[in-house]
């Protein structure tokens, strides 16, 4: 129902402080300036439009955990009648300057938090010539104004002093006792100030308490993926919401829940319990984070997002199960829509499911040597790889076969660089054919089938921000590449970060400055490789030639134990000792293709040219 003129602002007023209308609780906390809330004041007392505010009828589908409006003091456990999903801001800024006995708690123009009482000048607010936001004063908690030096311009601290300097303390203006004490002692001090007072009362007082709030009211029958639409619609000029804030108000708003445990249920809480849980055992995941709305790692959206597909999945399961008619069965799905109506009694049941799963992807990605967070080709791809682990249970992921085909199906999404755009629909996909083949014998997923790798785009892998640059990085270390300087052991996760390994360059740059060689293959992944700091520092801006008979001296080892060293990350140490950057450079590229080629389990697509020595 939408209603042009709406409730007087002071009925609506009425209603926030006795708990009618309270906000739901992903809604962001009231947050305005001293200068925009004296903006606001002026504007309701020149009866200026003030924007539509919206509500929702409480009582329906959609059920979100409720809180009182700031600095309202209403008791937490008040049953509300209506929501207020747009004109939080608005509204809060009015009720504490107008009707709050308390100062207004804002923040300077340096964002610095500041109290504030507000007034209005009287002689200014009656003349015609004057401008209303100049009449409208701010004044500090202790209601002194001060000036240079803490030097006291006014003092309020008195109603005789607020009489005597002419300014109406706006938070009266809705009390008609106060505000006739106030007028008594006003005009009791010279008559010519009933002629002001009428002035005031006609065009401040009265124009405040007839102001309407455009308002429109969502009835109770509303959807409540359609009421967090709408929201995220009219807050256009605020952060938007996740999905993850919207369920955590839905699900602390599940009655049958509080009642059965005598307490909300916390999603922020059980997340960050999941959360902890897997990227404590497995880095991978990132770590936990005090603003959830800057997530690293595996987010909150990805966990949901799996526990919809294996819903889903199973749903249309049982629907097949149980009919051999016609009818379309629902689908496998994971959009915005599924996760806003994804019932707590599901998420509860899935969840721990849904955990064990991602425990076993950590354990899996360490197997394809991903350890860390930002050697992760996809975070996107998490999610399906997550939910077929967890619709295949743990039995068949002991199975070779199966295990065998995941990593296939795994790095065809990574080198093939399929996970870099939409991935909705492949997440579904993902689900639905890769089960099939893997234990109905269904045909290849598409994954597999559409990935492909072309040479030329070897030589333009350059940047950690590609996800093939970082399975090429991790699948070398998965060959059981040994570093330059500790030869005793291959790179894994256990000295990982000790030895602060990342992708370094073979033949440094320095070489390329003395030999006035083409930089253009210079930052290409053919010319990195995975190495230690002090590798990196033992190369220094060396010829491989040099630097190679400098770690002969450092490790002790002899020239060709050093080569077998150096072999392990598929480089001929011929060409490093030959300094001859274009043969190195041709026979890594081949032999990096062909470890490519290992992990999709298809041929890559040759150039015709010879393109290495362009």
């Amino acid at each position: 129902m939408v209603a042009l003129d709406g409730p007087s602002l002071g009925r609506m007023l009425d209603d926030v402080a006795a708990g009618k209308i309270q906000l739901p609780d992903f809604q962001r906390q009231w947050k305005w300036d001293d200068d925009r809330i004296r903006a606001l004041l002026a504007t309701v007392t020149l009866d200026y439009p003030l924007g539509v505010a919206m509500t929702l009828d409480t009582g329906g589908e959609a059920q979100f955990k409720a809180r009182p409006l700031h600095g309202t003091g209403v008791r937490p456990d008040t049953v509300p009648e209506q929501l207020l999903l747009d004109g939080q801001q608005r509204l809060t800024s009015l009720f504490q300057a107008l009707q709050s006995d308390r100062p207004v708690e804002t923040s300077d123009a340096r964002n610095k938090p500041v109290q504030r009482w507000y007034y209005i000048d009287i002689s200014l607010a009656v003349d015609e010539e004057s401008d209303r936001d100049e009449a409208i004063r701010s004044v500090p908690a202790d209601r002194i104004l001060r000036g240079s030096f803490g030097r006291i311009i006014q003092d309020l601290t008195t109603r005789e002093a607020e009489c005597a300097a002419g300014y109406f303390p706006l938070n009266l203006i809705f009390d008609a006792d106060g505000t006739g004490r106030w007028q008594r002692t006003y005009v009791s001090a010279s008559e010519d100030r009933w002629d002001t007072w009428s002035a005031f009362q006609a065009k401040i007082i009265d124009t405040v308490k007839g102001f309407k709030v455009p308002l429109i009211r969502l009835p109770r029958e509303t959807r409540k993926d359609a009421v967090c639409s709408v929201f995220e619609r009219v807050n256009t000029g605020g952060v938007i919401l996740n999905v993850f804030e919207l369920l955590t108000a839905t699900y602390a708003g599940d009655d049958r829940y509080t009642r059965e445990h005598g307490r909300d249920f916390s999603l922020s809480e059980e997340w960050k319990t999941t959360k902890q849980l897997l990227s404590t055992a497995y880095p991978v995941f990132g770590s936990i984070d005090a603003d959830s709305r800057h997530e690293t790692g595996l987010t909150s959206l990805d966990f949901l997002q799996t526990i919809a597909l294996v819903q889903t999945w199973q749903r249309k399961q049982r629907f097949m199960a149980g009919n051999s008619g016609t009818a379309s069965p629902p689908a496998v799905s994971c959009k915005r829509r599924d996760l806003l109506r994804l019932p707590l009694a599901d998420y509860n049941a899935l969840a721990p499911e849904v955990t064990r799963a991602f425990a076993w992807v950590g354990k899996f990605l360490g197997s394809q040597h991903v350890f860390r967070e930002r050697d992760l080709p996809y975070g996107s791809q998490l999610v399906p790889l997550a939910a077929i682990a967890a619709l295949l249970g743990r039995e068949a992921l002991q199975e070779s076969t199966i295990k065998e085909g995941l990593s296939r199906w795994y790095w065809c999404g990574v080198l093939g660089e399929l996970y870099g755009g939409v991935t909705d629909t492949r997440f579904v996909r993902d689900v639905e054919q890769v089960i099939a083949w893997l234990t109905d014998g269904g045909s290849e997923p598409d994954t597999i089938t559409e990935a492909s790798f072309q040479e030329q785009r070897l030589h333009r892998l350059t940047s950690r921000n590609s996800a093939a640059y970082k399975g090429i990085h991790a699948l070398l270390m998965k060959e059981g590449a040994v570093d330059w300087l500790s030869p005793d052991e291959a790179i894994s996760a256990q000295n990982l970060t000790g030895w602060s390994v990342d992708i370094r360059q073979v033949f440094p740059k320095a070489w390329f400055d003395r030999n006035e060689a083409d930089s253009s293959r210079m930052t290409s992944i053919v010319n990195k490789t995975a190495l230690s700091y002090q590798s990196y520092q033992a190369i220094g801006g060396n010829s491989p030639s040099v630097y190679l008979a400098a770690l002969e001296k450092a490790t002790g080892l002899s020239g060709d134990w050093l080569d077998d060293v150096v072999g392990t990350h598929l480089i001929s140490p011929k060409t490093l000792r030959d300094d001859d950057f274009d043969a190195f450079y041709r026979d890594r590229a081949e032999r990096l293709l062909g470890l490519v080629e290992r992990a999709m389990g298809k041929v890559t697509v040759r150039e015709e040219a010879d393109v290495s020595l362009g």
